[in-house]
């Protein structure tokens, strides 16, 4: 300690004086200049091991002075910090540094040394992407400045404070702790939003022997990286959209830290929604492969009633009662449960469990009780469960349609490539399909499928709930080797893929391994109806259009306006005809001549009776006679005026 002090600074010594330096020589760092009689009040600790202390006397002797005595002692240093540091006290935190120090918190403590008025000390804790960062004092205490260089009036000569940001951005400022009304926080969790926590010390007065707030300071870095979209507001709640990917699997929280941060007797609970397309009535399936639950240290018994017992459990539900809209109230878990529409696992299993929704929305939440959260979870990396997630479409949910157009076109998609579209039409009818590039439907060579797939499937009304493994096999496959089969697609009956009389309909399906994007294709389809035959076997004239009552075909609803080239009697809508799409099978005649509704000589046929119309020729030939005649008139009054003038 040093005993004769009562002033400092050179100005205030002109005699006697010590000097004190920080480091092994007086070119080191000069902590301060002492001179007077009395005694120090304060300790003086340096930032190294080493002080120098430097007695200077006045020519005049010392008079009545004695001259000085110190004693001299030691202090515990810093701890080893597991990162870099850029100055006097500029610390740089990463988790990259806490790794390969091997270990699992890094800590950081108080300035314990002498530091100069308005000294700033950083803490910068810089963790990857997908990480957060928890700060918490195991020991804090707060104090009077004791021993300022500098004395300051006022409040807050020193402070320190957490930023949730990498710089002291004063809009992120989580707390302020101030020497002269803050209350210490020990043990408890600060937690950033982001990657990165910046702490820093603020001192305006200085000081000889280290600073009033004292603390100890542990950090660690948790992996807070969500499978699914994350929930704002939530710690572990996501949301898997199928529009965003229609399937992937899902693990419980990789950030541990959620077992820990529970109010008292609230229990941890992570919700995971699955949500599908409407428009294409889809359905969520799920499949929980693992669930590794502890044993409750509390509670050792078996679980005999997974949705009352007090273990830890998951337990998935349907949101929305099947085929309400999206702005129904959600179905709680107990409405839910009270309705016995849950499914419940607390149990550890190594085999699956597989749920289908009925609707377009399912729920799995995972709840942990809250009395051993912490104690058996937290930093424990191994996950509680593991389960993977899908949709498909259910054609089953497909309402019917009262009216159909008899023909429609499908194009390239420019998303989600793996849904397919399925093609509904009424019964009784056929279905004839054309594969084609987006330039012409009718003979394209679909070049630009290589190596995608178009699958043209039957498809079979399914229970509702269940997968699509009962499907028929495809009908056809299309792809850039096989493309020549587009030209031959037969004709698809409603009676072939209905045998049972449900609501005909097809799949059609594109696969692309790359972007849809590069995949140019078109599809068209359109309804035939086939014309009835007589009984010795001929075809029933009387629902030609052309050539019988057309209102007694309207009255059976199998108007038979255009018939198909062939014997198969198949019928077209008049609109169709030469349309730019081959709606009528391709046949050929003995010449080998194609004949379809869009051959040249139904079209040009058709061309030249629309411009033969004898109406439009009888207005101009009026109209030419006319002008003819007004002409006479006029050349016959010039002539007559000239003859009367003329002697």
């Amino acid at each position: 300690y040093v005993i004769v002090v009562l002033l400092s600074g050179q100005e205030n010594c002109p005699y006697d004086y010590i000097k004190i330096y920080d480091g092994k020589n007086e070119f080191s760092p000069v902590i301060g200049t002492f001179c007077g009689m009395g005694k120090f009040p304060y300790s003086i600790i340096g930032t190294s091991q080493d002080l120098f202390v430097e007695f200077v006397s006045s020519p005049a002797g010392p008079l009545l002075n004695t001259g000085f005595h110190f004693n001299v002692g030691n202090w515990p240093g810093h701890v080893d910090t597991a990162g870099s540091r850029n100055g006097t006290c500029d610390w740089l935190l990463s988790s990259e540094s806490l790794r390969a120090s091997g270990d699992s918190e890094g800590i950081f403590l108080s300035v314990a040394h002498w530091y100069p008025p308005h000294t700033s000390c950083t803490y910068l804790m810089q963790g990857e992407e997908g990480e957060i960062v928890r700060l918490y004092f195991p020991s804090f205490r707060i104090n009077r400045i004791e021993s300022p260089i500098q004395p300051i009036e006022g409040d807050c000569g020193e402070s320190l404070t957490l930023y949730d940001a990498s710089w002291p951005d004063d809009s992120k400022i989580i707390k302020t702790f101030c020497d002269t009304f803050s209350k210490a926080m020990e043990k408890h969790d600060f937690v950033s939003s982001g990657n990165a926590l910046f702490v820093r010390f603020e001192s305006k007065t200085g000081s000889y022997s280290g600073s009033s707030l004292y603390y100890w300071a542990h950090y660690d870095f948790f992996n807070n990286t969500k499978l699914g979209e994350p929930v704002p507001g939530k710690p572990c709640d996501e949301v898997f959209a199928s529009w965003r990917q229609t399937k992937g699997w899902l693990r419980s929280p990789l950030n541990t830290l959620v077992y820990k941060q529970t109010q008292s007797n609230e229990d941890v609970t992570c919700l995971y929604r699955f949500v599908t397309d409407k428009r294409l009535f889809a359905r969520v399936i799920l499949t929980v492969n693992n669930v590794y639950f502890k044993e409750h240290p509390y509670n050792p018994g078996p679980c005999t009633n997974c949705l009352e017992d007090r273990v830890d459990k998951l337990v998935i539900w349907e949101p929305l009662p099947a085929g309400a809209n999206s702005s129904h109230p959600p179905i709680s878990l107990n409405k839910a449960a009270q309705g016995g529409d849950v499914t419940c696992i607390c149990n550890r299993q190594s085999f699956s469990t597989q749920i289908v929704s009925k609707g377009e929305q399912l729920n799995l939440q995972l709840i942990v009780d809250s009395a051993h959260s912490a104690l058996s979870y937290f930093k424990h990396t191994a996950s509680l469960f593991e389960a993977a997630y899908g949709s498909f479409t259910d054609p089953s949910a497909v309402p019917p349609q009262s009216s159909r157009p008899p023909t429609a076109r499908y194009t390239t998609p420019t998303t989600r490539p793996s849904d397919p579209s399925y093609v509904a039409f009424a019964a009784g009818r056929s279905i004839l399909v054309h594969l084609g590039d987006q330039g012409d439907a009718r003979t394209g060579p679909l070049a630009a499928l290589r190596p995608h797939q178009v699958l043209v499937e039957g498809v079979r009304r399914r229970h509702r709930g269940h997968l699509p493994q009962g499907a028929a096999r495809p009908y056809l496959s299309l792809c850039g080797e096989n493309v020549s089969l587009a030209k031959e697609l037969p004709i698809l009956s409603s009676a072939e893929l209905s045998p049972d009389g449900s609501e005909p309909s097809i799949t059609i399906q594109f696969v692309g391994r790359t972007s849809p994007t590069r995949a140019a294709f078109k599809i068209a389809w359109t309804e035939l109806f086939h014309l009835p035959r007589n009984v010795d076997g001929t075809h029933m004239s009387s629902m030609l259009v052309e050539g019988g009552s057309r209102d007694e075909a309207a009255a059976a609803g199998n108007e038979c306006e255009f018939p198909c080239p062939g014997e198969q009697g198949l019928c077209i809508p008049r609109r169709l005809v030469c349309n730019g799409v081959v709606n009528c099978p391709n046949i050929s005649d003995y010449k080998g001549t194609p004949l379809s509704d869009e051959s040249a000589d139904v079209c040009d046929k058709g061309k030249t009776a629309e411009t033969i119309n004898w109406v439009y020729v009888g207005v101009a030939v009026v109209s030419v006679l006319l002008l003819l005649c007004c002409c006479c008139v006029l050349i016959c009054r010039k002539c007559c005026r000239y003859c009367c003038s003329d002697d």
